[in-house]
């Protein structure tokens, strides 16, 4: 049996107006051997993000002051931190409007404390990467300007390595393992998501959006994601 590979243990915020959720967050979290901070308001966690040393937040959508959209929209001037949103909407408009504001990925409530713990592991493996044992650089793959390690699903560009949510890293890992060629929006959903996941357009372009940014961050001068009207994207490599 595989065992997860054990994310670094992180300061993570959690943002949340309901006590019990608070309190179950934080008990789980703790657990796994993390630092955590709990505040219930926006502007709280804006303040407290302000001043830096917290690797993921954990922002409820319907907080009572500025609102789980509006913190994530004014983080993002000041802050690259991750951001994990705890919401109880289903709307994909909802969903989609907070990757576009910066969200790194969703946990809709009611939720299970396993679920959380995992996305949170499978977000800090990105952001704070812990290599696996015995890694080397012989676990990489090189594509041009790319590289990628599929077994510690990370990818570099440059030998920058490229902090990627859990579907941009599998969009990008399919978009490199067909360099060149087409590949349509519903291959990339069927390659990058899971089974129940979102099956709109946009979700891809959303994604294809985000990652464009994090390889401009990286150092991209050029956009090695092609869009192909009506067809779809291709990478370059």
């Amino acid at each position: 049996m595989l065992r997860a590979m054990p994310a670094p243990a992180a300061r993570v915020l959690v943002v949340e107006d309901e006590p019990a959720i608070a309190d179950a967050v934080v008990y789980v979290l703790r657990s796994e051997g993390h630092w955590v901070e709990h505040v219930a308001l926006g502007a709280q966690a804006l303040a407290r993000l302000r001043e830096g040393t917290i690797d993921l937040v954990l922002l409820d959508v319907g907080l009572p002051d500025l609102g789980g959209f509006e913190v994530c929209r004014q983080l993002r001037t000041f802050s690259d931190v991750p951001v994990v949103f705890l919401t109880a909407r289903h709307d994909e408009v909802d969903r989609v409007l907070g990757l576009e504001l910066g969200a790194d990925d969703y946990v809709a409530k009611p939720f299970s404390p396993r679920e959380l713990a995992a996305r949170v592991r499978a977000r800090l493996r990105r952001h704070l990467p812990v290599p696996p044992p015995g890694g080397s650089e012989a676990d990489w793959q090189r594509q041009g300007d790319f590289a990628i390690d599929r077994e510690g699903c990370r990818i570099r560009y440059r030998d920058r390595p490229l902090p990627l949510t859990r579907y941009e890293y599998h969009l990008l890992a399919a978009l490199l393992a067909r360099p060149g060629a087409i590949l349509s929006r519903a291959q990339l959903m069927d390659r990058a998501w899971d089974s129940d996941a979102d099956s709109a357009d946009r979700t891809v372009d959303t994604h294809v959006k985000t990652l464009r940014a994090k390889l401009r961050a990286a150092g991209a001068s050029d956009d090695p994601i092609r869009t192909h009207r009506g067809l779809g994207y291709a990478l370059e490599t």
